[in-house]
């Protein structure tokens, strides 16, 4: 609950079409003469009939000698107390103090789920924000066991090949429980409104991130955060600029790495792959 939880947030997701059963999701890699360093975009929730892990994202995957995700997950206990630390702070209730149109939507929404309409009452709103995200989709079936991170991560293992986060999940949470009340409180607004439609608006990044679509999937994300720009700039520009530094210096080494995070980071005009073409290392879409 707690892994799919952070890892439906840090997606971003946000007309409807069936998802295929056989992916062809993008892949990208920027080499010099020692070094090459996959880029592959993830999706962290996915149903388990959805077929991914082959061709090229596979014969990449089993070239490489380490896998880099967004995290590592720390043992659950762990976080669990991350979560209670940063987004459910003793005292007085933190949801309870939304503004009473807000509220009551809350409260609404939390019944049809079949849940209290206290339930999330101590919660900040960033956290309330995530729970009610993935309530829908566990329902839909998807679940974070299917999804990419999990997949690539258990691979690596049994290969023995090293695996390693470009963040800490006290980073990730910590990234939220920055927000300004404003930004989460517009958070939790828009994760209600978009509650009804939460079925075709993953299906149709699903679609986009299966057929190599990352113009389709940009347009997806930036439609959802153009109302939010704390948010985008936190979640997604500031951290983009962190990776692309990250994988510029790691160029300077010899070796094979395999770097996967959320789709959503590998597309747009302010993405990962902009940023490093910016910096001036080529950037090459792999079919």
């Amino acid at each position: 609950m707690l892994r799919a939880l952070l890892f439906t947030a840090l997606f971003l997701l946000g007309s409807c079409g069936a998802a295929p059963r056989d992916a062809k999701p993008a892949l990208w890699a920027v080499r010099d003469g020692d070094t090459t360093i996959y880029l592959f975009g993830t999706v962290h929730l996915l149903r388990p009939d959805l077929r991914w892990f082959q061709g090229p994202v596979r014969t990449a995957f089993d070239a490489s000698d380490t896998l880099v995700l967004e995290l590592v997950m720390p043992p659950e206990a762990e976080t669990q107390a991350l979560l209670d630390q940063l987004g459910r702070t003793p005292g007085d209730p933190k949801v309870e103090a939304l503004p009473p149109p807000e509220h009551a939507r809350l409260e609404g929404a939390l019944r049809q789920a079949g849940l209290s309409p206290q339930a999330l009452d101590r919660d900040e709103p960033w956290l309330a924000a995530l729970t009610l995200s993935l309530l829908p989709l566990q329902k839909l079936g998807y679940d974070d066991a299917s999804g990419a991170e999990k997949v690539l991560q258990s691979a690596a293992q049994g290969a023995g090949k090293t695996v390693q986060g470009l963040e800490t999940a006290e980073q990730q949470f910590g990234y939220f429980d920055h927000l300004s009340a404003a930004a989460q409180t517009r958070l939790l607004g828009d994760t209600l409104d978009g509650l009804p439609g939460t079925g075709a608006t993953i299906e149709a990044m699903i679609v986009a991130w299966s057929n190599g679509d990352a113009d389709g999937l940009a347009r997806l994300l930036n439609a959802d955060l153009a109302g939010n720009p704390e948010l985008r700039d936190t979640l997604l520009i500031a951290r983009n600029r962190n990776w692309a530094r990250w994988i510029a210096a790691r160029m300077r080494r010899p070796g094979t790495v395999f770097v996967a995070v959320g789709a959503g980071h590998l597309a747009g005009g302010q993405s990962v792959l902009a940023m490093l073409e910016q910096a001036g290392l080529k950037v090459e879409r792999l079919q």
